[in-house]
């Protein structure tokens, strides 16, 4: 009879460690916390925002690290303000998307269209290929132009590239250009005759709940934004120079928190300001005259996930800003991470997360 009960309770205490790991709600996070935290000291990033949602809630959400050194002040998702870096580029994607909805501008159509007074290039080229980095308009030039710390309207920030002859026949090659979505929030401007950055506002963060999300302007004071970090020769974080991010707010220039990217990202899955069309023009690979996909669409990377289902994604580095924001429409999976450092490579770290919370 003690066997028989001996049994029984090994089998019941069996049972019941089962249970307990194999679910991914309380295991997965522990996993995920510890690569952050691996993740966090051997990049020696001072602060970092995780958020992760699936099927539309968001199931897990922490703060790493400090959003000041000095004094110290800890990261909470929920309202520390990181630079978004070139997720902006996605932002401007959406919006653009949402014009092409309101049949107030056709994708295809030729820019000088919508900006007649653009400089003439040589080639013509279509508001498409200007989105999907097939153009032919240049990346920055050098650090110092990327790094330009001189406050700008988006019209005047034009001069920094306007006059430059095109580098390629528009479709026939691929480069990632930050420039070329300065252009492009030139055209939506002049097209619903609003400041870009009123638009966005108006258009996607207000709808979208996004409400710690704004254009990073260097003379407004605000609550809760991170202090920005780069990389000492000692490869120690100090304060990041300063820089003005006004004129390319449309490539890289917007403020968020990871929970307001989240709501951003479940937007291509789930869309409540665009049509299922316009989410499909914005993530849809472009292809070059030859034929060849370029893995980009309009404001996002297109690849497979390791499942090998759809993911979209975009990477951004900016001045005091590594951050990464990954969608998988089939699974409706979001992850957004967001650093306060410069020049951390965000891609390993991201298919880490991707392979832990899509198992």
């Amino acid at each position: 009879m003690k066997k028989i009960i001996a049994f029984i309770m090994l089998a019941l205490s069996s049972f019941g460690f089962s249970q307990t790991t194999d679910k991914p709600q309380e295991v997965k996070p522990k996993t995920a916390k510890k690569l952050a935290q691996e993740f966090l000291k051997a990049n020696n990033i001072p602060g970092m925002a995780i958020s992760v949602s699936r099927h539309g809630n968001l199931i897990w959400s922490k703060g790493f690290g400090y959003a000041r050194l000095k004094p110290k002040k800890r990261v909470k998702p929920h309202k520390t303000i990181f630079r978004i870096a070139s997720i902006s580029k996605s932002i401007t994607a959406v919006a653009l998307a949402k014009l092409a909805d309101e049949k107030l501008i056709d994708l295809d159509s030729s820019i000088y269209k919508y900006l007649p007074d653009y400089p003439k290039k040589i080639y013509d080229f279509t508001v498409r290929q200007l989105g999907g980095n097939i153009a032919g308009i240049r990346h920055y030039k050098n650090d110092s132009e990327y790094a330009l710390n001189k406050k700008m309207s988006i019209t005047d920030g034009l001069s920094l590239f306007k006059d430059d002859p095109l580098l390629f026949e528009p479709g026939s090659q691929f480069n990632y250009s930050s420039p070329g979505y300065v252009l492009l929030s030139e055209i939506i401007q002049k097209t619903v005759r609003m400041p870009y950055t009123t638009l966005v506002t108006d258009s996607i963060f207000r709808p979208l709940g996004m409400d710690h999300s704004m254009v990073d302007d260097s003379d407004i004071k605000i609550r809760n934004k991170s202090q920005f970090y780069s990389s000492s020769g000692k490869n120690k974080p100090v304060v990041a120079k300063p820089v003005s991010n006004g004129y390319k707010a449309a490539s890289g220039g917007f403020l968020s928190t990871s929970e307001d990217i989240i709501k951003f990202g479940n937007e291509i899955i789930s869309p409540k300001i665009l049509s299922q069309h316009g989410v499909s023009e914005i993530v849809t690979s472009q292809k070059l005259n030859n034929g060849y996909r370029t893995g980009y669409g309009i404001g996002f990377s297109v690849e497979k996930s390791k499942n090998g289902t759809p993911k979209y994604y975009h990477t951004g580095g900016g001045i005091g800003a590594s951050s990464i924001l990954l969608i998988y429409p089939e699974e409706e999976l979001v992850i957004t991470v967001l650093t306060n450092l410069t020049g951390v490579n965000m891609k390993e770290f991201a298919n880490q997360l991707e392979a832990y919370f899509m198992d």
